[in-house]
């Protein structure tokens, strides 16, 4: 990734929202317009300045932008860290009290963009990058293909859409040979593939894992697979707790095997307790999902 694609990376994602999707708070009676102080825990503090773009610890010397601030929270490299920032591409933090202002939809472009390009088809760019690169069986492909959930982008990248409560797209995430991204202007919900009366929703950090733990489990017919797109929105939250709150539900967090892996599963785990839904983790036998996939596949030629 070159400097320019780091610094545009960091316009789009700013401290607060790596710090409210890992579960800090504001400190509203301590914040100024300037400086907002986030806690978590039992005296762990962050301060966010520069309108976002960077922070300290003011219990240690740990400060910088919001790639240290995700190395500082746990990430092991700036491999990890580059990861969870990319992640977070259209994630909106809860807003401190001055900064609120009335609930917009997003850009009215967005679903006329999503409706404007292609459903990927067997030899396109898309197809072969998702069955060749990604090794996502065609089976899947074409059952997501069905169900509206993909499309092809610019330069053999896939597009896979997040839609609101009311079935319209808001956002999608963008998955290519040389990109990783989500939707300008679009807002991250819940990428979902399978049947609604599906009572077993699994839920991974990455729509390409959805699909290829679809593809491991042979598409499950009692199974939603579901993508956060790495964030935490808050109508994420709304839609999974939705699914969560139906009777018999089994919410599964098939989230990644490393910390950020566990932080996730942890969210899932309280959703379900709260909803009353059963919870189950699920660790693929790689990093992730799609690694996995791919791996089997290399063992299989």
């Amino acid at each position: 990734m070159t400097t320019g694609d780091k610094d545009q990376l960091k316009a789009k994602v700013l401290c607060a929202a790596l710090l409210d999707a890992s579960g800090w708070k504001v400190d509203l009676r301590e914040s100024t317009v300037k400086a907002t102080k986030y806690r978590r825990g039992d005296g762990e503090i962050i301060i966010v300045i520069h309108q976002g773009r960077g922070w300290f610890d003011p219990t240690s010397d740990a400060k910088g932008d919001v790639f240290s601030l995700a190395e500082h929270l746990g990430a092991q490299d700036f491999g990890s860290a580059l990861k969870t920032v990319s992640g977070l591409v259209g994630y909106q933090p809860t807003a401190p009290a001055w900064q609120r202002k009335s609930t917009r939809r997003p850009a009215a472009g967005v679903s006329s963009r999503w409706s404007g390009r292609p459903r990927p088809a067997p030899g396109s760019p898309t197809w072969t990058y998702l069955t060749k690169v990604r090794a996502v069986p065609e089976p899947v492909i074409a059952f997501a293909n069905a169900a509206g959930r993909l499309r092809e982008g610019p330069k053999g990248s896939v597009w896979a859409a997040h839609f609101d409560s009311c079935g319209q797209v808001v956002g999608w995430e963008e998955r290519g040979p040389n990109w990783r991204g989500f939707a300008t202007g679009g807002a991250k919900a819940l990428f979902l593939l399978g049947t609604e009366t599906a009572r077993r929703v699994c839920v991974t950090e990455a729509a390409i894992d959805a699909l290829s733990l679809a593809g491991i489990e042979g598409c499950r017919s009692d199974t939603m697979y579901a993508s956060t797109a790495g964030g935490w929105a808050p109508a994420t939250e709304c839609a999974l707790t939705a699914l969560a709150s139906r009777p018999r539900t089994e919410l599964v967090a098939a989230c990644d095997a490393n910390d950020q892996g566990d932080a996730y599963a942890a969210r899932l785990r309280d959703i379900a307790a709260t909803a009353g839904a059963s919870f189950v983790r699920l660790w693929p036998d790689a990093i992730d999902w799609n690694e996995q996939l791919v791996n089997s596949a290399a063992t299989s030629d």
